[in-house]
């Protein structure tokens, strides 16, 4: 087993690499094409999120069901997350993800419909949250593993996954801001109808690409044998089994908090939709800065450290979150936590796509789905069902302390993991450019 390298033998893991570097995927034509398509759906995304959570929280006035609505809307995904992977290296990705995004442009539509109509009703909110976690089970592992061809230099894989989490971050800035002057201006409904439409920008930017034909593989076993390979490759594999376990706990314990914030906005900050916004803002800012920070670094070496960090980060902010009754203090806080939440998710996604086989990779990321969509909702019942019981504040400080626990089990693993993991990214880097 090599020894953890020391700073001569390692490529520079400085934190802020060549800014030159930052947006390096966007040279592939695809690419380009998709970070446009996807900026301008992910604004609508989070404008749907937002107005999700807040038409529920109006009509109910209840912190479980609004655990209730985030449970249906991504246990499904959890469900399916195995199978949909298989299924995912089956299907040409590209149409995969036009019929997914088609499906989601339907299901915000039919909740524009039901909710500018004043016909929406609790169930039928849950029952669109739960398709739209079916189609998360198939889109989610399609796109991840659709990056690697949009990007023509697998060198810059890395990169354009920084630049996908920086993406979705600018959007989580922009779209809850959006959402709360929608939602006090015109109400729930037009945020669902704009998220409607600009999935159709993804879809014609999916279509503008020129991909090239990927040789079909012999799928000479079932089904069931291939999730069984993926379960297999993923318990065998120390650094992607602990890394996912990580990020399955901070996504249990720190995803929450997002599903808690109408009781912030109204019985804690004393204010209203427009305070949801800045909340959801202020995730986007943290969150943002976590996905340029990525952009800007030059190797994935002293990404397992980081990954430490940023669960300490979230669980530290979050426990001072819950303590706090100041909106400006409040606000600053959640940049913290956002940042925390979304490095640990992208750094995750990096560190497993560096080390996945091409031929285990949408199964992998399916598991990674799986890490999310299932921890995420049994987190958010579990947050509403404790909400509903000791108050949204206590909650947060105890989901807060838990992700603290899960960063202190991940120190003693850190140094197991680099002696493992170095070795691949040395291979890596020995046929790449010097500069990645």
């Amino acid at each position: 087993m090599n020894p953890v390298p020391d700073s001569s033998e390692c490529p520079e893991p400085s934190f802020f690499g060549s800014i030159s570097h930052a947006w390096r995927a966007l040279r592939s034509p695809n690419f380009r094409l998709y970070f446009a398509g996807q900026s301008t759906s992910l604004i609508g995304t989070w404008m749907t999120r937002v107005a999700t959570s807040w038409l529920v929280y109006r009509l109910t006035s209840s912190a479980l069901l609004l655990g209730v609505v985030s449970f249906a809307g991504q246990i499904v995904a959890f469900l399916l997350g195995p199978f949909a992977g298989v299924w995912v290296e089956r299907l040409p990705r590209r149409r995969l993800l036009v019929w997914t995004q088609a499906l989601a442009a339907l299901q915000s539509l039919a909740l524009a419909a039901l909710t500018l109509s004043h016909r929406i009703t609790l169930g039928e909110i849950i029952a669109l949250a739960a398709f739209q976690g079916l189609i998360n089970a198939f889109d989610m592992p399609g796109r991840q593993s659709f990056l690697v061809q949009m990007v023509e230099d697998r060198a810059d894989l890395p990169n354009a996954i920084a630049i996908n989490s920086s993406m979705a971050n600018g959007s989580r800035l922009i779209g809850p801001a959006v959402a709360g002057l929608v939602i006090a201006a015109f109400g729930e409904g037009w945020c669902f109808l704009i998220d409607g439409i600009s999935y159709f920008a993804v879809i014609a930017s999916l279509l503008l690409m020129r991909i090239k034909p990927v040789a079909a593989r012999n799928h000479a076993s079932g089904m069931w044998e291939q999730m069984r390979e993926g379960w297999y490759y993923v318990r065998a594999s120390l650094p992607i089994r602990t890394i996912l376990l990580l990020f399955a706990l901070t996504s249990l314990m720190g995803y929450p908090y997002i599903v808690l914030m109408p009781v912030f906005a109204v019985k804690i900050l004393h204010g209203n939709s427009t305070t949801l916004g800045w909340l959801g803002g202020a995730t986007g800012i943290g969150a943002l800065i976590s996905g340029i920070s990525l952009t800007l670094r030059k190797t994935v070496v002293g990404l397992t450290r980081m990954l430490q960090v940023a669960a300490a980060l979230l669980g530290t902010s979050l426990i001072l979150f819950g303590l706090s009754q100041s909106l400006w203090l409040s606000l600053a806080l959640i940049v913290f936590a956002g940042f925390g939440l979304m490095q640990c998710a992208a750094v995750a996604n990096t560190v497993v796509q560096s080390l996945v086989a091409e031929d285990m990779r949408a199964r992998v990321m399916s598991y990674y789905t799986m890490a999310f969509f299932g921890a995420a909702p049994l987190g958010s019942l579990f947050a509403g069902v404790l909400a509903h019981h000791i108050g949204a504040p206590d909650t947060v400080i105890f989901t807060g302390a838990c992700c603290l626990a899960g960063a202190l089990w991940f120190t003693f693993h850190v140094s197991d993991l680099n002696r493992l993991i170095y070795p691949n990214y040395r291979k890596t880097s020995e046929t790449q450019e010097p500069s990645i």
